[in-house]
Formats: C-alpha cells, sequence, structure tokens
C-alpha cells in the first residue's frame, strides 16, 4: 500500500501546475492540454466542463495519475505523484482515487457485491470482509436489496449507482467521475449526482466531475470551464 498519507485540511487535494500533454507526431501532432494549473479542495465538487475534444479527459486522466503528462506536475496533499515510479503510482491510485466512469465498467457475470468488493480484494482484504463491507456501501446507495442480483437486472441509474458503490468503498479521499449521467435520463443523473454531493461530500472527499450535462450543473461548487486545451475562464463559483 502507497506511504502517502493525506492531511484533509492543510494542502489542496490536488495543485497541478503546468500541465500539458499532445498526442501524434509531427505536423499531426496536437496538444490536447497546453500549461493548464488547476487546484481543487477537500470538501469540494469541481465540474470540468466544455466542448468535446477541449481537452476534459484528458486533463483528468493526468490529474488522477492514469495518463502521464508531457510536462507539468501533480501534487496531491504536496507530493507529485508523477515523480512516482509506476508501482507506487498504482497504489496511489488504489489507495486515494475512486473511479466512476460513464458506461459503469461492472462486470456482469459478478453479483453487485461482488462488483463493490473488487477494490478490497486489490488491497488484499479477505473475501467475506470485503463482501460484508460492498453490501454497507450498496446500502449507503439505497441498493441493499439488490446486492445479490448480477447488473443486467438493473436500470441505468442502479448501475451507475453500483459504479458508484464500488468507488467508494475504500473510503477514496478523491473521487473521480467521467460523464457519469451521459447515459441516464435527466431525472435519474440528477439523483446520482445529488447522492455524490449529499453523502460523499459530508466525508470531505474531493469530487472532480467531467461533464457535458448542464442539467447537473446547480450541483457544482465550482465550474472549470475548457476551450482548446487551456482554461478559458477562471473557476466559477455556483451559487
Amino acid at each position: 500500500m502507497s506511504n502517502l498519507s493525506v492531511d484533509r485540511n492543510a494542502m489542496p487535494a490536488i495543485a497541478a501546475r503546468g500541465l500539458s500533454k499532445g498526442f501524434g507526431e509531427g505536423a499531426a501532432r496536437v496538444k490536447a492540454v497546453d500549461g493548464v494549473d488547476f487546484t481543487a479542495r477537500f470538501g469540494e465538487m469541481v465540474y470540468l466542463v466544455g466542448p468535446s475534444g477541449s481537452g476534459k479527459t484528458t486533463l483528468l486522466s493526468m490529474l488522477s495519475g492514469i495518463l502521464r503528462p508531457d510536462a507539468g506536475t501533480v501534487a496531491i496533499n504536496g507530493q507529485d505523484i508523477w515523480s512516482l515510479d509506476g508501482e507506487r503510482l498504482a497504489q496511489v491510485r488504489l489507495a486515494h482515487f475512486g473511479f466512476v466512469f460513464q458506461d459503469y465498467h461492472l462486470f456482469t457475470r459478478l453479483t453487485c457485491a461482488e462488483n463493490v468488493a473488487i477494490p478490497l480484494i486489490l488491497r488484499h482484504r479477505p473475501w467475506n470482509d470485503a463482501l460484508a463491507a460492498a453490501r454497507q456501501c450498496l446500502a449507503v446507495v439505497g441498493l441493499e436489496g439488490r446486492a445479490d442480483l448480477i447488473p443486467a437486472k438493473l436500470s441505468g441509474g442502479e448501475q451507475q449507482r453500483v459504479a458508484i458503490a464500488r468507488a467508494i468503498v475504500g473510503s477514496p479521499s478523491l473521487l473521480i467521475l467521467d460523464e457519469p449521467t451521459a447515459s441516464l435520463d435527466g431525472d435519474t443523473g440528477k439523483m446520482v449526482i445529488a447522492f455524490v454531493r449529499q453523502q460523499i461530500l459530508t466525508a470531505q472527499c474531493c469530487v472532480l466531475i467531467v461533464t457535458h450535462d448542464a442539467r447537473i450543473e446547480m450541483f457544482a461548487d465550482r465550474v472549470v470551464h475548457m476551450e482548446d486545451g487551456r482554461v478559458i475562464e477562471r473557476d466559477r463559483t455556483m451559487p
């Protein structure tokens, strides 16, 4: 397990400086993110918004230790995660990040409880303990009666809540959501994000969300606008 400690009062959750990332070679090379600075605090929900191709998902991937930047730093509680080797970086992701993706990424042949237990199994928790914790998280997201079902038996909103339970089962300090409502109808999408805001932020988790969905902007603390790989507007604090 990573020895990176997280003090949720002393420093920002994430502090990035000069992040850049390009793809392609020569004349065909495209700079997806161009010298971006970004800071987020524990206990707040921050949205990254902008048109397709603006660099939102690339930026999120660098902030969360998935995609190595060409230049710049990403610090969690003062520790530059991109100075770590691959094994230690993987440990940081497992120990401190929870991920919720647009398409859920649930294992179709596993029950909901088994899906949620996976991060704990990767941390070498005993199987029965991991399943018990998974069931508790499913109860938190209102799915205590669905624990033994496979994902195909659930609605889209329920599957997304299983994905959220899986993301929070390890008590992450940073929760990353990439287009979490894109596959949901408006009411279900609002319900899912309202749940994240009500339940997850009470634990002083930092929540970063990439979205095109203007219907859920009401739940953000701050909205960061991107275009052509750059932040084009200072962070806007939501009323």
